[in-house]
């Protein structure tokens, strides 16, 4: 999806966590390493939390937002969480872990022309 939405303006942005069973133990570079092998191009960044006291601002924005709520509270229940913002800034929707990317927010990205942030644990 990064790849054939990029020069239309589309940005991935990744949020390694650790807090979900111990799924990103790894260091910084060990992470961006392993993201490599399953052609992770887009912009990976330093490993955060995305619940709790010490949650990343970011994160804590975007679940407080309208359309960035959860279904069943608002925590972040596992990794590969998704939010969708659009050009304005606005959380547009919030994914689930088990939603493909390709087949449950590629079509919604092309309908609305939101071609900017696509954010994910």
């Amino acid at each position: 999806m990064h790849a054939s939405l990029a020069e239309k303006g589309l940005r991935i942005l990744g949020f390694p966590c650790n807090q979900f069973g111990g799924q990103e133990p790894g260091t910084e570079a060990e992470i961006k390493e392993f993201a490599k092998g399953f052609n992770a191009d887009f912009d990976l960044f330093s490993k955060i939390d995305v619940n709790g006291d010490n949650a990343h601002p970011l994160w804590k924005w975007m679940k407080a937002q309208p359309k960035g709520k959860g279904t069943f509270g608002n925590n972040i229940k596992w990794n590969f969480t998704k939010f969708l913002i659009n050009k304005e800034g606005q959380v547009v929707k919030r994914y689930g872990p088990t939603d493909d990317p390709v087949v449950n927010i590629e079509a919604e990205i092309i309908k609305w022309q939101l071609y900017d942030v696509y954010v994910q644990t």
